[in-house]
């Protein structure tokens, strides 16, 4: 019984170590095989949107659609082989599979699979396009990632202003286009109040596409007015996040991910994962 205790206990730490290693590789660009592992996962990623966007034009899929097919599911396995690998390494396997890059990982290969129960899915991996976030761990651009972390505080901080805003955007567009609906009419393209408030919300946000647009005096001035609004409000949403962003504190960011929930985005003094708690660096432990 002894003698079994000491096996299990000679094997635990050899274990710890392997995973230690794997995730040293796969999460961190503090050293050299890290930092080639995430080059060549970004020109894996890169290689599989172009196969993909490629495979789309009907002329080269005609003739090489086998070979891209093959392609396809190349890739998708190998992203497979590194999403488990992912998993089997970093300490809370579920909390990493619910976080941002957990979930574009696994978004990445979906597709594929659910290709072959719904056709044509297989375009929507151009989805890992997003997967090439990481590079600014890899060229560490710390710096940008603070500039993040201040973009998503002050929209966290502005999201009711924002709210309130976009409620208000609502409120003139239903009456902008009610009113060009009893204006103009259907003899001249308003047909409905539905199809006016689509035309007030195109001239509202200057977009302007022509499809329908007021032959009566009164309703081209409306226009305008409609028009010189849009000019004013697009500014207001600017501003507000603006000043939620003067508020915000962008402390020095580091590129250290947490060994147990792979958060990044923790502070450059930090020791301990703000998330979970977990100590950032075991490798240093005694």
């Amino acid at each position: 019984m002894s003698g079994l205790g000491r096996k299990q206990k000679e094997r635990q730490p050899s274990r710890s170590l392997w995973r230690m290693k794997m995730r040293e590789i796969i999460f961190e660009a503090d050293t050299p095989a890290g930092k080639g592992f995430d080059v060549v996962l970004i020109a894996s990623i890169l290689a599989s949107v172009v196969a993909v966007m490629v495979d789309s034009i009907g002329s080269i899929r005609l003739h090489h659609g086998r070979l891209l097919y093959g392609v396809e599911w190349f890739f998708t396995l190998l992203f497979t082989t590194e999403y488990v690998l992912r998993l089997i390494c970093v300490g809370k396997p579920l909390k990493y599979a619910v976080s941002f890059y957990g979930i574009v990982d696994l978004m990445a290969i979906i597709p594929t699979y659910l290709s072959m129960v719904i056709p044509g899915s297989q375009y929507l991996l151009v989805i890992r396009i997003i997967r090439i976030l990481r590079i600014f761990r890899i060229l560490k651009l710390v710096n940008y990632l603070g500039e993040a972390q201040l973009l998503i505080k002050a929209l966290k901080a502005s999201r009711r202003k924002i709210a309130v805003f976009l409620y208000t955007v609502l409120t003139l567009v239903v009456i902008f286009g009610s009113l060009m609906y009893i204006i103009e009419g259907e003899k001249n393209g308003f047909t409905s109040i539905p199809r006016s408030i689509y035309w007030a919300i195109v001239t509202l946000t200057t977009v302007g596409y022509g499809d329908i647009s007021p032959q009566t005096g009164i309703g081209q001035t409306l226009a305008a007015i409609v028009m010189i609004s849009g000019y004013a409000i697009i500014a207001v949403p600017t501003g507000i996040v603006t000043v939620e962003m003067s508020h915000a504190f962008g402390p020095n960011i580091s590129t250290q991910a947490c060994p147990e929930c792979s958060a990044e985005g923790h502070d450059a003094e930090a020791r301990h994962c703000k998330f979970c708690g977990a100590f950032l660096y075991p490798e240093h432990i005694e």
